[in-house]
């Protein structure tokens, strides 16, 4: 059975919208798009490149994909992860895509949830789901997710879309590694064990 990893990247009060620069999403009158670089470090990256080690596919949202998609085939070939993310297969689910274009790239067909638990039934290595809230919101609601690596940055938004929105399921996590870098952010590895316990002191 293969594992689905949910790779994100957070601020401390949890939003996971536009990390990566301000014209990646706007939705929802987001303004504060690009708030990742200010507090990035050479840390957190070797610590996503260890994500991508034992994982040999991704899966994506039709946002996340059409911004990978724009960017990685003609990026720097210099970088690191360039080649990683042109040659490892893809997986993407969309309701309105027709096609996809970028290499080794396949279009989930039909309920996405089935389409999931058939490609956790096939044989292969962990498939990392990057960014794309919403269909992390979906597998969440579906008991779907094996594993959290979350990059928890030390800044505060205070608006936005968040990884856990309200309506998340409640859920009781395994830390599996647990560290934070030199610039203070958190990296952290969690894997979902059920329903929460409850006590009091």
């Amino acid at each position: 059975m293969r594992k689905i990893i949910i790779c994100t990247f957070l601020t401390l009060d949890g939003v996971m919208q536009a990390p990566g620069g301000p014209d990646e999403d706007g939705g929802g009158g987001f303004e504060h798009g690009g708030w990742q670089k200010p507090v990035d470090d050479d840390e957190v990256g070797a610590a996503i490149a260890g994500w991508y080690e034992h994982s040999d596919a991704m899966l994506l949202g039709r946002r996340t994909y059409d911004i990978f998609a724009s960017y990685w085939p003609t990026a720097d070939p210099g970088n690191p992860f360039t080649d990683r993310m042109n040659s490892m297969p893809k997986y993407v689910a969309s309701r309105t895509l027709t096609s996809v274009e970028w290499r080794n790239s396949t279009l989930l067909e039909g309920d996405v949830v089935a389409a999931v638990r058939e490609l956790k039934a096939s044989d292969g290595g962990s498939i990392n789901v990057v960014g794309s809230g919403d269909l992390a919101q979906t597998l969440m609601r579906h008991g779907l997710v094996d594993e959290y690596r979350l990059t928890i940055h030390p800044v505060i938004i205070g608006t936005g879309k968040r990884l856990f929105a309200d309506g998340a399921i409640p859920t009781a996590l395994e830390p599996v590694s647990v560290s934070a870098t030199k610039g203070g952010t958190v990296v952290g590895v969690y894997r979902p064990t059920g329903e929460p316990s409850y006590d009091s002191y």
